[in-house]
């Protein structure tokens, strides 16, 4: 089989005080397609020069026509950026697949609506909320006033990478900030293009800018030193996320982080099959398992644990592995040779620890080229096996049986992250029972991925620092001051 080759991508440069520009040492690097294994286009290599002058431009911007804008006037700039990335969906759709090797179909339907909602939701939210307000009896009148946290630093991932900027990009403008912005070195092409829709839709200059890169000694690590950035909000690895809590320290910024997750689906035996089935295929596979909500790790309820192996890997079987390009492919390519390997890796390792692989585990016939994983069931390892402790993000799910309930909480709770689970049971009580139990930032009951931007979003242990959403999202790109009246 071969993957279709035939399409338009961009060579990708940085975005400085609204301009588009070459690094001052003209360095580049290439843009590999992970589905053909060929260059897309050539990368601005930015650091330290980059990225002071993109921090320049925004600290400038912060006391010009953005500071003096009103709430309405901000707000209809940051729901324009929604409308034109609609506008543009089919595109931006086209270039996220190329980037990242996802199902094009899956960024028209998923990525691009949603970076679009989170404009269009801030936008919003931004001119319906208020601030507290005491009258302490007839001494004095108390209220909280909010301004810009100053310049912020957003550095992104590569796995949804115009979704979770948007998911970043979009409070910190509500609030008045400017940003200085580092895509994933593997995925720079929709940030590229979300900086020419920013400056239509009326960003000021030096607002928003885009520095691309790589991480230690490189834009990355920049931004992280840099003493002119207030605030950095990071989507990553945790072990990204201590080195830049380890470079920001001297200068304190503010940290929000999104990290990684090993997360449980606990299936109890009352539960809906046929819902749990279907739903558990997308939570265990979609984006190739490089989400960091899926769940990875399955604990099935021993009166039904061979029934589910049994149709979860039937279903799995049918899921087709190809061209992102094509409308009938469920899976595309993992993102990068170096993280193909690293997943592989893991697979040598579960039969090493004593696993039994029941589908997958090996490169799709047909598929010579590209960076392509079946998806794969691996059942039999010890609850200390690597497979099971540690975040493989890819398409590789462990699955282990329970008896009780007690059981089940405590291997759900015996991992470094805490960032989501999901919970199959048609007992209500129950449910309520062991969500309580369970560490995490985000748990579902009889669904996954199931999002309201209202709600707080966010991982606990190694999973993350704070929480976004809603009025945490806007908590963290401000500085609250308290006024005191004596009455």
């Amino acid at each position: 089989m071969k993957v279709e080759t035939k399409v338009q991508a961009i060579n990708c440069l940085h975005f400085i005080n609204g301009h588009f520009v070459d690094s001052q040492n003209k360095k580049i690097f290439e843009n590999i397609n992970p589905a053909t294994e060929e260059v897309l286009g050539t990368v601005a290599e930015g650091g330290k020069e980059e990225v002071d002058f993109a921090v320049r431009a925004a600290r400038r911007a912060l006391n010009g026509p953005w500071k003096t804008m009103t709430l309405t006037e901000r707000s209809k700039i940051i729901r324009k950026i929604g409308d034109l990335i609609l506008e543009r969906q089919e595109e931006l759709a086209r270039l996220e697949s190329l980037d990242t090797g996802k199902p094009e179909w899956l960024a028209n339907k998923i990525d691009i609506p949603r970076a679009a909602y989170n404009f269009h939701f801030f936008a919003d939210y931004m001119i319906s909320v208020g601030t507290e307000a005491y009258q302490q009896d007839d001494q004095a009148l108390h209220y909280s006033y909010r301004r810009p946290v100053g310049v912020v630093g957003i550095i992104k991932p590569w796995n949804l990478p115009l979704l979770l900027l948007t998911w970043k990009l979009a409070p910190c403008l509500a609030m008045g900030n400017t940003a200085v912005i580092k895509p994933a070195e593997w995925t720079p092409m929709t940030a590229t293009v979300l900086m020419e829709i920013c400056k239509e839709a009326g960003v000021p200059d030096g607002v928003v800018n885009l520095v691309h890169g790589f991480g230690p000694s490189s834009a990355g690590g920049a931004i992280s030193e840099h003493p002119d950035i207030d605030a950095i909000s990071f989507i990553g690895e945790p072990s990204t996320g201590t080195a830049i809590m380890k470079s920001a320290a001297d200068s304190l910024k503010k940290l929000s982080y999104e990290l990684g997750g090993k997360n449980p689906n606990i299936i109890f035996a009352d539960s809906d099959l046929d819902d749990v089935i279907e739903t558990t295929l997308r939570s265990s596979f979609i984006n190739q398992g490089e989400v960091c909500l899926c769940g990875s790790r399955l604990y099935v309820e021993r009166p039904i644990f061979d029934e589910f192996v049994q149709r979860f890997v039937e279903a799995t079987k049918e899921l087709k592995v190809g061209d992102p390009l094509k409308k009938d492919s469920n899976v595309g390519a993992l993102v990068s040779k170096e993280h193909y390997d690293r997943v592989m890796s893991y697979v040598e390792i579960a039969k090493k620890e004593g696993g039994t692989i029941h589908t997958g585990g090996k490169r799709p016939e047909g598929l010579e080229k590209g960076y392509f994983l079946e998806p794969t069931i691996i059942t039999g390892l010890d609850r200390n096996s690597r497979c099971v402790r540690e975040e493989i993000f890819g398409p590789v799910v462990t699955i282990s049986p329970f008896d009780m309930e007690e059981e089940v909480i405590m291997q759900a709770n015996d991992t470094h992250y805490g960032l989501s689970a999901t919970i199959w049971t048609t007992n209500l009580k129950k449910a309520h029972r062991v969500a309580h139990q369970i560490e995490a930032g985000i748990i579902w009951v009889n669904t996954w991925f199931l999002r309201d931007l209202r709600t707080p979003f966010g991982g606990m242990k190694h999973s993350g620092i704070g929480r976004t959403g809603g009025m945490h999202s806007l908590d963290f790109y401000s500085e609250l001051s308290n006024i005191t009246i004596k009455l």
